[in-house]
């Protein structure tokens, strides 16, 4: 008798812990269903706070993730079907092709970003469509977008940051991409905003191919998860384009020597070739393609620049807080979190999920020889909502948030 009643009681606790845990999912079902979606609305519901179950936060992410695609599409329709998405002050006329036929996992993507700058806007129109028909990949939609503006830093200004990463959650709802499988290149003063976009905007991407361009003030840094293609013909010698791409390709292999791990890049000088690389740039777009994005990798260098970001792969900092040549290295190994470097950074969030590292237990962050965080996170409605609302990716949803201070 005494080993059946223990069993009707487990039997009674798990059935009042599965209604329990059911709660917060119905309670979101129903508020989706009635709101009209405010960030602000959601995360003072009760219901956002609490603590979520692995399976409750998976189920969590499979009602929020479709309810943002649904608003993007209701939202963005009408410029999808133009071609021009509109931010602001800014516009971003696009047109794309596809190529081969497209995987069960989505379509690859392709940014192509033309040449030309501070000219004629007839003049950057005629390279915009030189760019259209510059590369063909062996399967995905090759995108080439025309520069917001005509000046001589088109492709590294701060709207570019935010129209691509637009463009790139639009193309998952409007033509189901693949977001692991996001590349970016571009040729000349595209080419300029390659080696700027490629490392503050890393985490999007899966490779990146720069063509014939000048870094200006870019730092590889943040190349540390991204491979990276570097074409130059060796006589180009305006702005020194020639010697800075060696000078580059120089720092990759300083980079990838200390830590090998990392810094994966093909630099190809060509010889006897100027400005024009008679296409033997092409052969970078094979050389992407091999490579699909690790979301959530092991290790993050994270290098801000003049254009500053408040997140980066599973790392953040407050808006507000974000400052030029701000540098931050943290790992993870099991249930640790090291902060092995951070300079100009006050408070970091570290943005967690169940793919991560088991969230039922304890994980420890350390700094300087200390331990600032040793508790078991907490898996929350609010912390998927943020993440989702911020950049709808599916590969880059997180469950959980620890904030430290590193003052």
């Amino acid at each position: 008798m005494n080993r059946y009643f223990l069993i009707l009681i487990v039997l009674f606790l798990g059935f009042n812990a599965c209604q329990k845990e059911s709660g917060e999912l119905d309670s979101l079902k129903k508020w989706l269903a009635e709101s009209s979606g405010s960030t602000e609305e959601l995360l003072n519901q009760p219901f956002a706070q609490k603590k979520l179950s692995k399976q409750e936060a998976e189920a969590a992410i499979q009602l929020v993730y479709p309810f943002f695609q649904n608003k993007l599409k209701e939202e963005f329709s009408g410029q999808w079907n133009d071609s021009t998405l509109v931010l602001g002050d800014y516009e971003l006329q696009f047109r794309y092709k596809k190529f081969g036929q497209k995987p069960a996992e989505g379509w690859s993507l392709y940014i192509s970003m033309h040449g030309g700058g501070n000219t004629r806007p007839e003049m950057n129109n005629r390279q915009w469509q030189n760019q259209i028909d510059l590369y063909e990949p062996a399967e995905g939609i090759y995108m080439a977008p025309r520069a917001p503006t005509d000046s001589w830093n088109m492709w590294h200004q701060s709207h570019v940051d935010d129209l691509f990463d637009l463009f790139i959650q639009l193309a998952d709802v409007f033509e189901g991409i693949n977001t692991n499988r996001v590349y970016l290149t571009g040729y000349s003063a595209g080419g300029d905003g390659v080696y700027q976009l490629a490392p503050r905007m890393a985490d999007r991407f899966a490779a990146a191919a720069m063509m014939a361009g000048h870094p200006n003030d870019a730092s590889p840094l943040g190349l540390r998860n991204l491979p990276f293609a570097l074409h130059m013909g060796a006589e180009d010698a305006a702005y020194n384009r020639n010697k800075v791409a060696q000078e580059w390709g120089e720092k990759l292999v300083e980079l990838q020597q200390n830590d090998p791990q990392g810094y994966i890049h093909d630099v190809q000088i060509h010889e006897g070739l100027g400005h024009w690389m008679e296409r033997k740039d092409t052969a970078a777009i094979e050389w992407m393609a091999q490579f699909n994005r690790n979301p959530r990798p092991e290790k993050v260098v994270w290098k801000q620049s003049s254009v500053t970001h408040n997140r980066f792969y599973w790392l953040g900092v407050p808006a507000d807080e974000a400052q030029k040549d701000a540098e931050l290295v943290v790992s993870r190994q099991g249930q640790t979190i090291r902060i092995e470097k951070a300079e100009k950074v006050k408070t970091l969030f570290i943005f967690l999920n169940d793919e991560m590292m088991d969230l039922d237990k304890k994980v420890t962050v350390e700094f300087d020889g200390k331990v600032l965080y040793n508790e078991v996170p907490k898996r929350t409605i609010s912390a998927i909502w943020e993440s989702l609302t911020e950049r709808n990716d599916p590969q880059q949803v997180f469950s959980a948030q620890i904030e430290v201070s590193l003052i």
